[in-house]
């Protein structure tokens, strides 16, 4: 058993697999309901194991004739996150907690490009998706981040300048109290969702009226 993460969780070689209180395994619905972007972060031991599990989450995402075009370097290393903390834009300083930051990247020539479409935002977005789901699946909190100097953050990783860093996303455990470096507004999203756009704002029937 794994005693790093919420829940009790089964390891089985690198497959984890979480229970909830019910008894079963947790379906994609509760894990979608439960996904937050928490701010108040804990540390956890970050593993290979872990990792390469969240990194074949994410690699078995669909994409555009099978391009794969997502990229990702997991930084944990103690030093190469404070060298990444200098990247972050002032009001992120909440996620100097988190134990391991993901650089999410790719670029246009790794995917189609249909009628001027350019799908490898799109793919790259969907395989992030895949990944966030199993680590909440896991008891842990994604948050992705998009106040960050990408130039400042390429730099400190060494990704080429002809990618596109799209997103950081802080990893850590939900802590048992709500951070003092939060914001009011940032507290006040730690204890409820943030509001969601009604049906009738974001889904159409037949036809976009």
């Amino acid at each position: 058993m794994v005693s790093d993460y919420t829940g009790i969780i089964l390891k089985h070689k690198y497959e984890y697999k979480l229970y909830d209180t019910k008894g079963g395994f947790m379906s994609v619905k509760n894990t979608i309901t439960d996904r937050r972007a928490y701010r108040s972060l804990e540390s956890f031991n970050v593993t290979d194991d872990l990792i390469y599990d969240l990194a074949e989450c994410a690699g078995l995402s669909s994409s555009c004739f099978n391009n794969q075009p997502w990229r990702y370097v997991f930084v944990y290393d103690e030093d190469m996150l404070k060298n990444l903390h200098t990247a972050l834009s002032k009001g992120n300083e909440w996620a100097y907690e988190a134990s391991m930051i993901i650089s999410v990247f790719s670029k246009k020539d790794l995917d189609c490009v249909v009628a001027g479409r350019e799908y490898f935002l799109f793919d790259t977005g969907m395989s992030t998706a895949f990944l966030i789901l199993r680590a909440t699946e896991l008891g842990l909190v994604v948050h992705p981040m998009a106040g960050f100097s990408e130039s400042k953050a390429k730099e400190v990783l060494g990704i080429p300048e002809d990618m596109t860093l799209i997103s950081l996303l802080a990893v850590g455990k939900k802590a048992h109290e709500i951070s003092d470096n939060l914001t009011e507004k940032q507290k006040e999203s730690e204890l409820n969702r943030p509001k969601r756009l009604g049906f009738d704002q974001y889904v159409f029937l037949n036809q976009f009226s």
